[in-house]
């Protein structure tokens, strides 16, 4: 069992880099255990999702277990001294409710539909399971 937190991200998506971009800069400050797979890289393999379900949501893998959206985003707080303040908040009945259902349903399909055209605008189309 992987001890290392795993995350996988678009590293296309100006906003997903600006900000995982942070996050690694201060675990490496921090020396910590966490990883940063880009799904349009060959790492996304290793994690068995799609390339176009991997662009819709953050993912996580931590001891094993997969997270995504905020599920996701409170597991790599945790494992961030800085920000486990937050993830305390965040976690909280109620405000992680609010949280998911903000990112499900607006946060996530925004920055996806940009996602979508860029690719469209570069002539490189995401890859979609459906026939």
């Amino acid at each position: 069992m992987s001890k290392e937190t795993e995350v996988l991200y678009n590293a296309e998506c100006p906003i997903c880099r600006f900000e995982i971009d942070h996050y690694r800069a201060y675990s490496s400050q921090k020396d910590l255990p966490i990883r940063f797979d880009d799904l349009n890289s060959d790492a996304r393999v290793a994690w068995d999702i799609d390339e176009d379900k991997a662009a819709r949501r953050l993912y996580v893998r931590h001891l094993d277990q997969l997270y995504s959206g905020i599920p996701a985003f409170l597991i790599l707080w945790q494992n961030m001294p800085r920000y486990r303040w937050l993830a305390r908040i965040i976690g909280l009945p109620g405000i992680k409710q609010l949280a998911s259902m903000t990112y499900d349903y607006i946060l996530a399909p925004l920055i996806y539909n940009w996602h979508m055209r860029r690719r469209k605008k570069s002539g490189r189309p995401v890859k979609t399971n459906a026939a």
